[in-house]
């Protein structure tokens, strides 16, 4: 067995779901500058409320909030190279999102406030992200299983 082979088998799962987050994370980034993808894709602005682009028509984006997609892609990625960095990108990006989550639950969304831009979709699925990773962070990414498997 070869000795990137072995490496590869010896990931930890948290390193795993850190990476397969991170990869997720990237690829929305990219589909939010892609037309069609990204429906009003002509309304796309830097940043604001003023942006009605929408990500699968569902997501309101804006140029930043795309790279701030592709940027948590890469922590992501380069986070998952070790168990400790894994669990911190799970932990620290689900908290983020939770409060994300809060921040588009209490502003106006047509204030300048809503910088991001957010859209109630954008709201829930910042929930459902706050929860999950914070989830694999805890379970998933846990030093304890690091030792209950190995």
């Amino acid at each position: 067995m070869s000795a990137s082979r072995t490496a590869r088998t010896t990931r930890h799962p948290g390193q795993l779901a850190a990476t397969v987050v991170g990869a997720i994370f990237l690829l929305v980034g990219i589909l939010g500058f892609i037309p069609g993808v990204t429906t009003d894709f002509d309304q796309l602005t830097f940043a604001g409320h003023g942006s009605s682009a929408k990500l699968l028509g569902i997501f309101e984006v804006s140029v930043l909030h795309n790279l701030v997609h592709l940027a948590f892609g890469v922590a992501g990625l380069v986070l998952a190279r070790t168990l400790s960095g894994a669990r911190a990108f799970l932990l620290g990006g689900g908290a983020i999102y939770l409060l994300l989550w809060l921040y588009g639950l209490f502003i106006d969304h047509d204030s300048a406030a809503n910088f991001v831009p957010v859209n109630s979709a954008d709201n829930w699925l910042h929930l459902v992200l706050g929860i999950g990773m914070l989830a694999l962070g805890l379970l998933v990414a846990s030093p304890r299983r690091a030792s209950a498997t190995g």
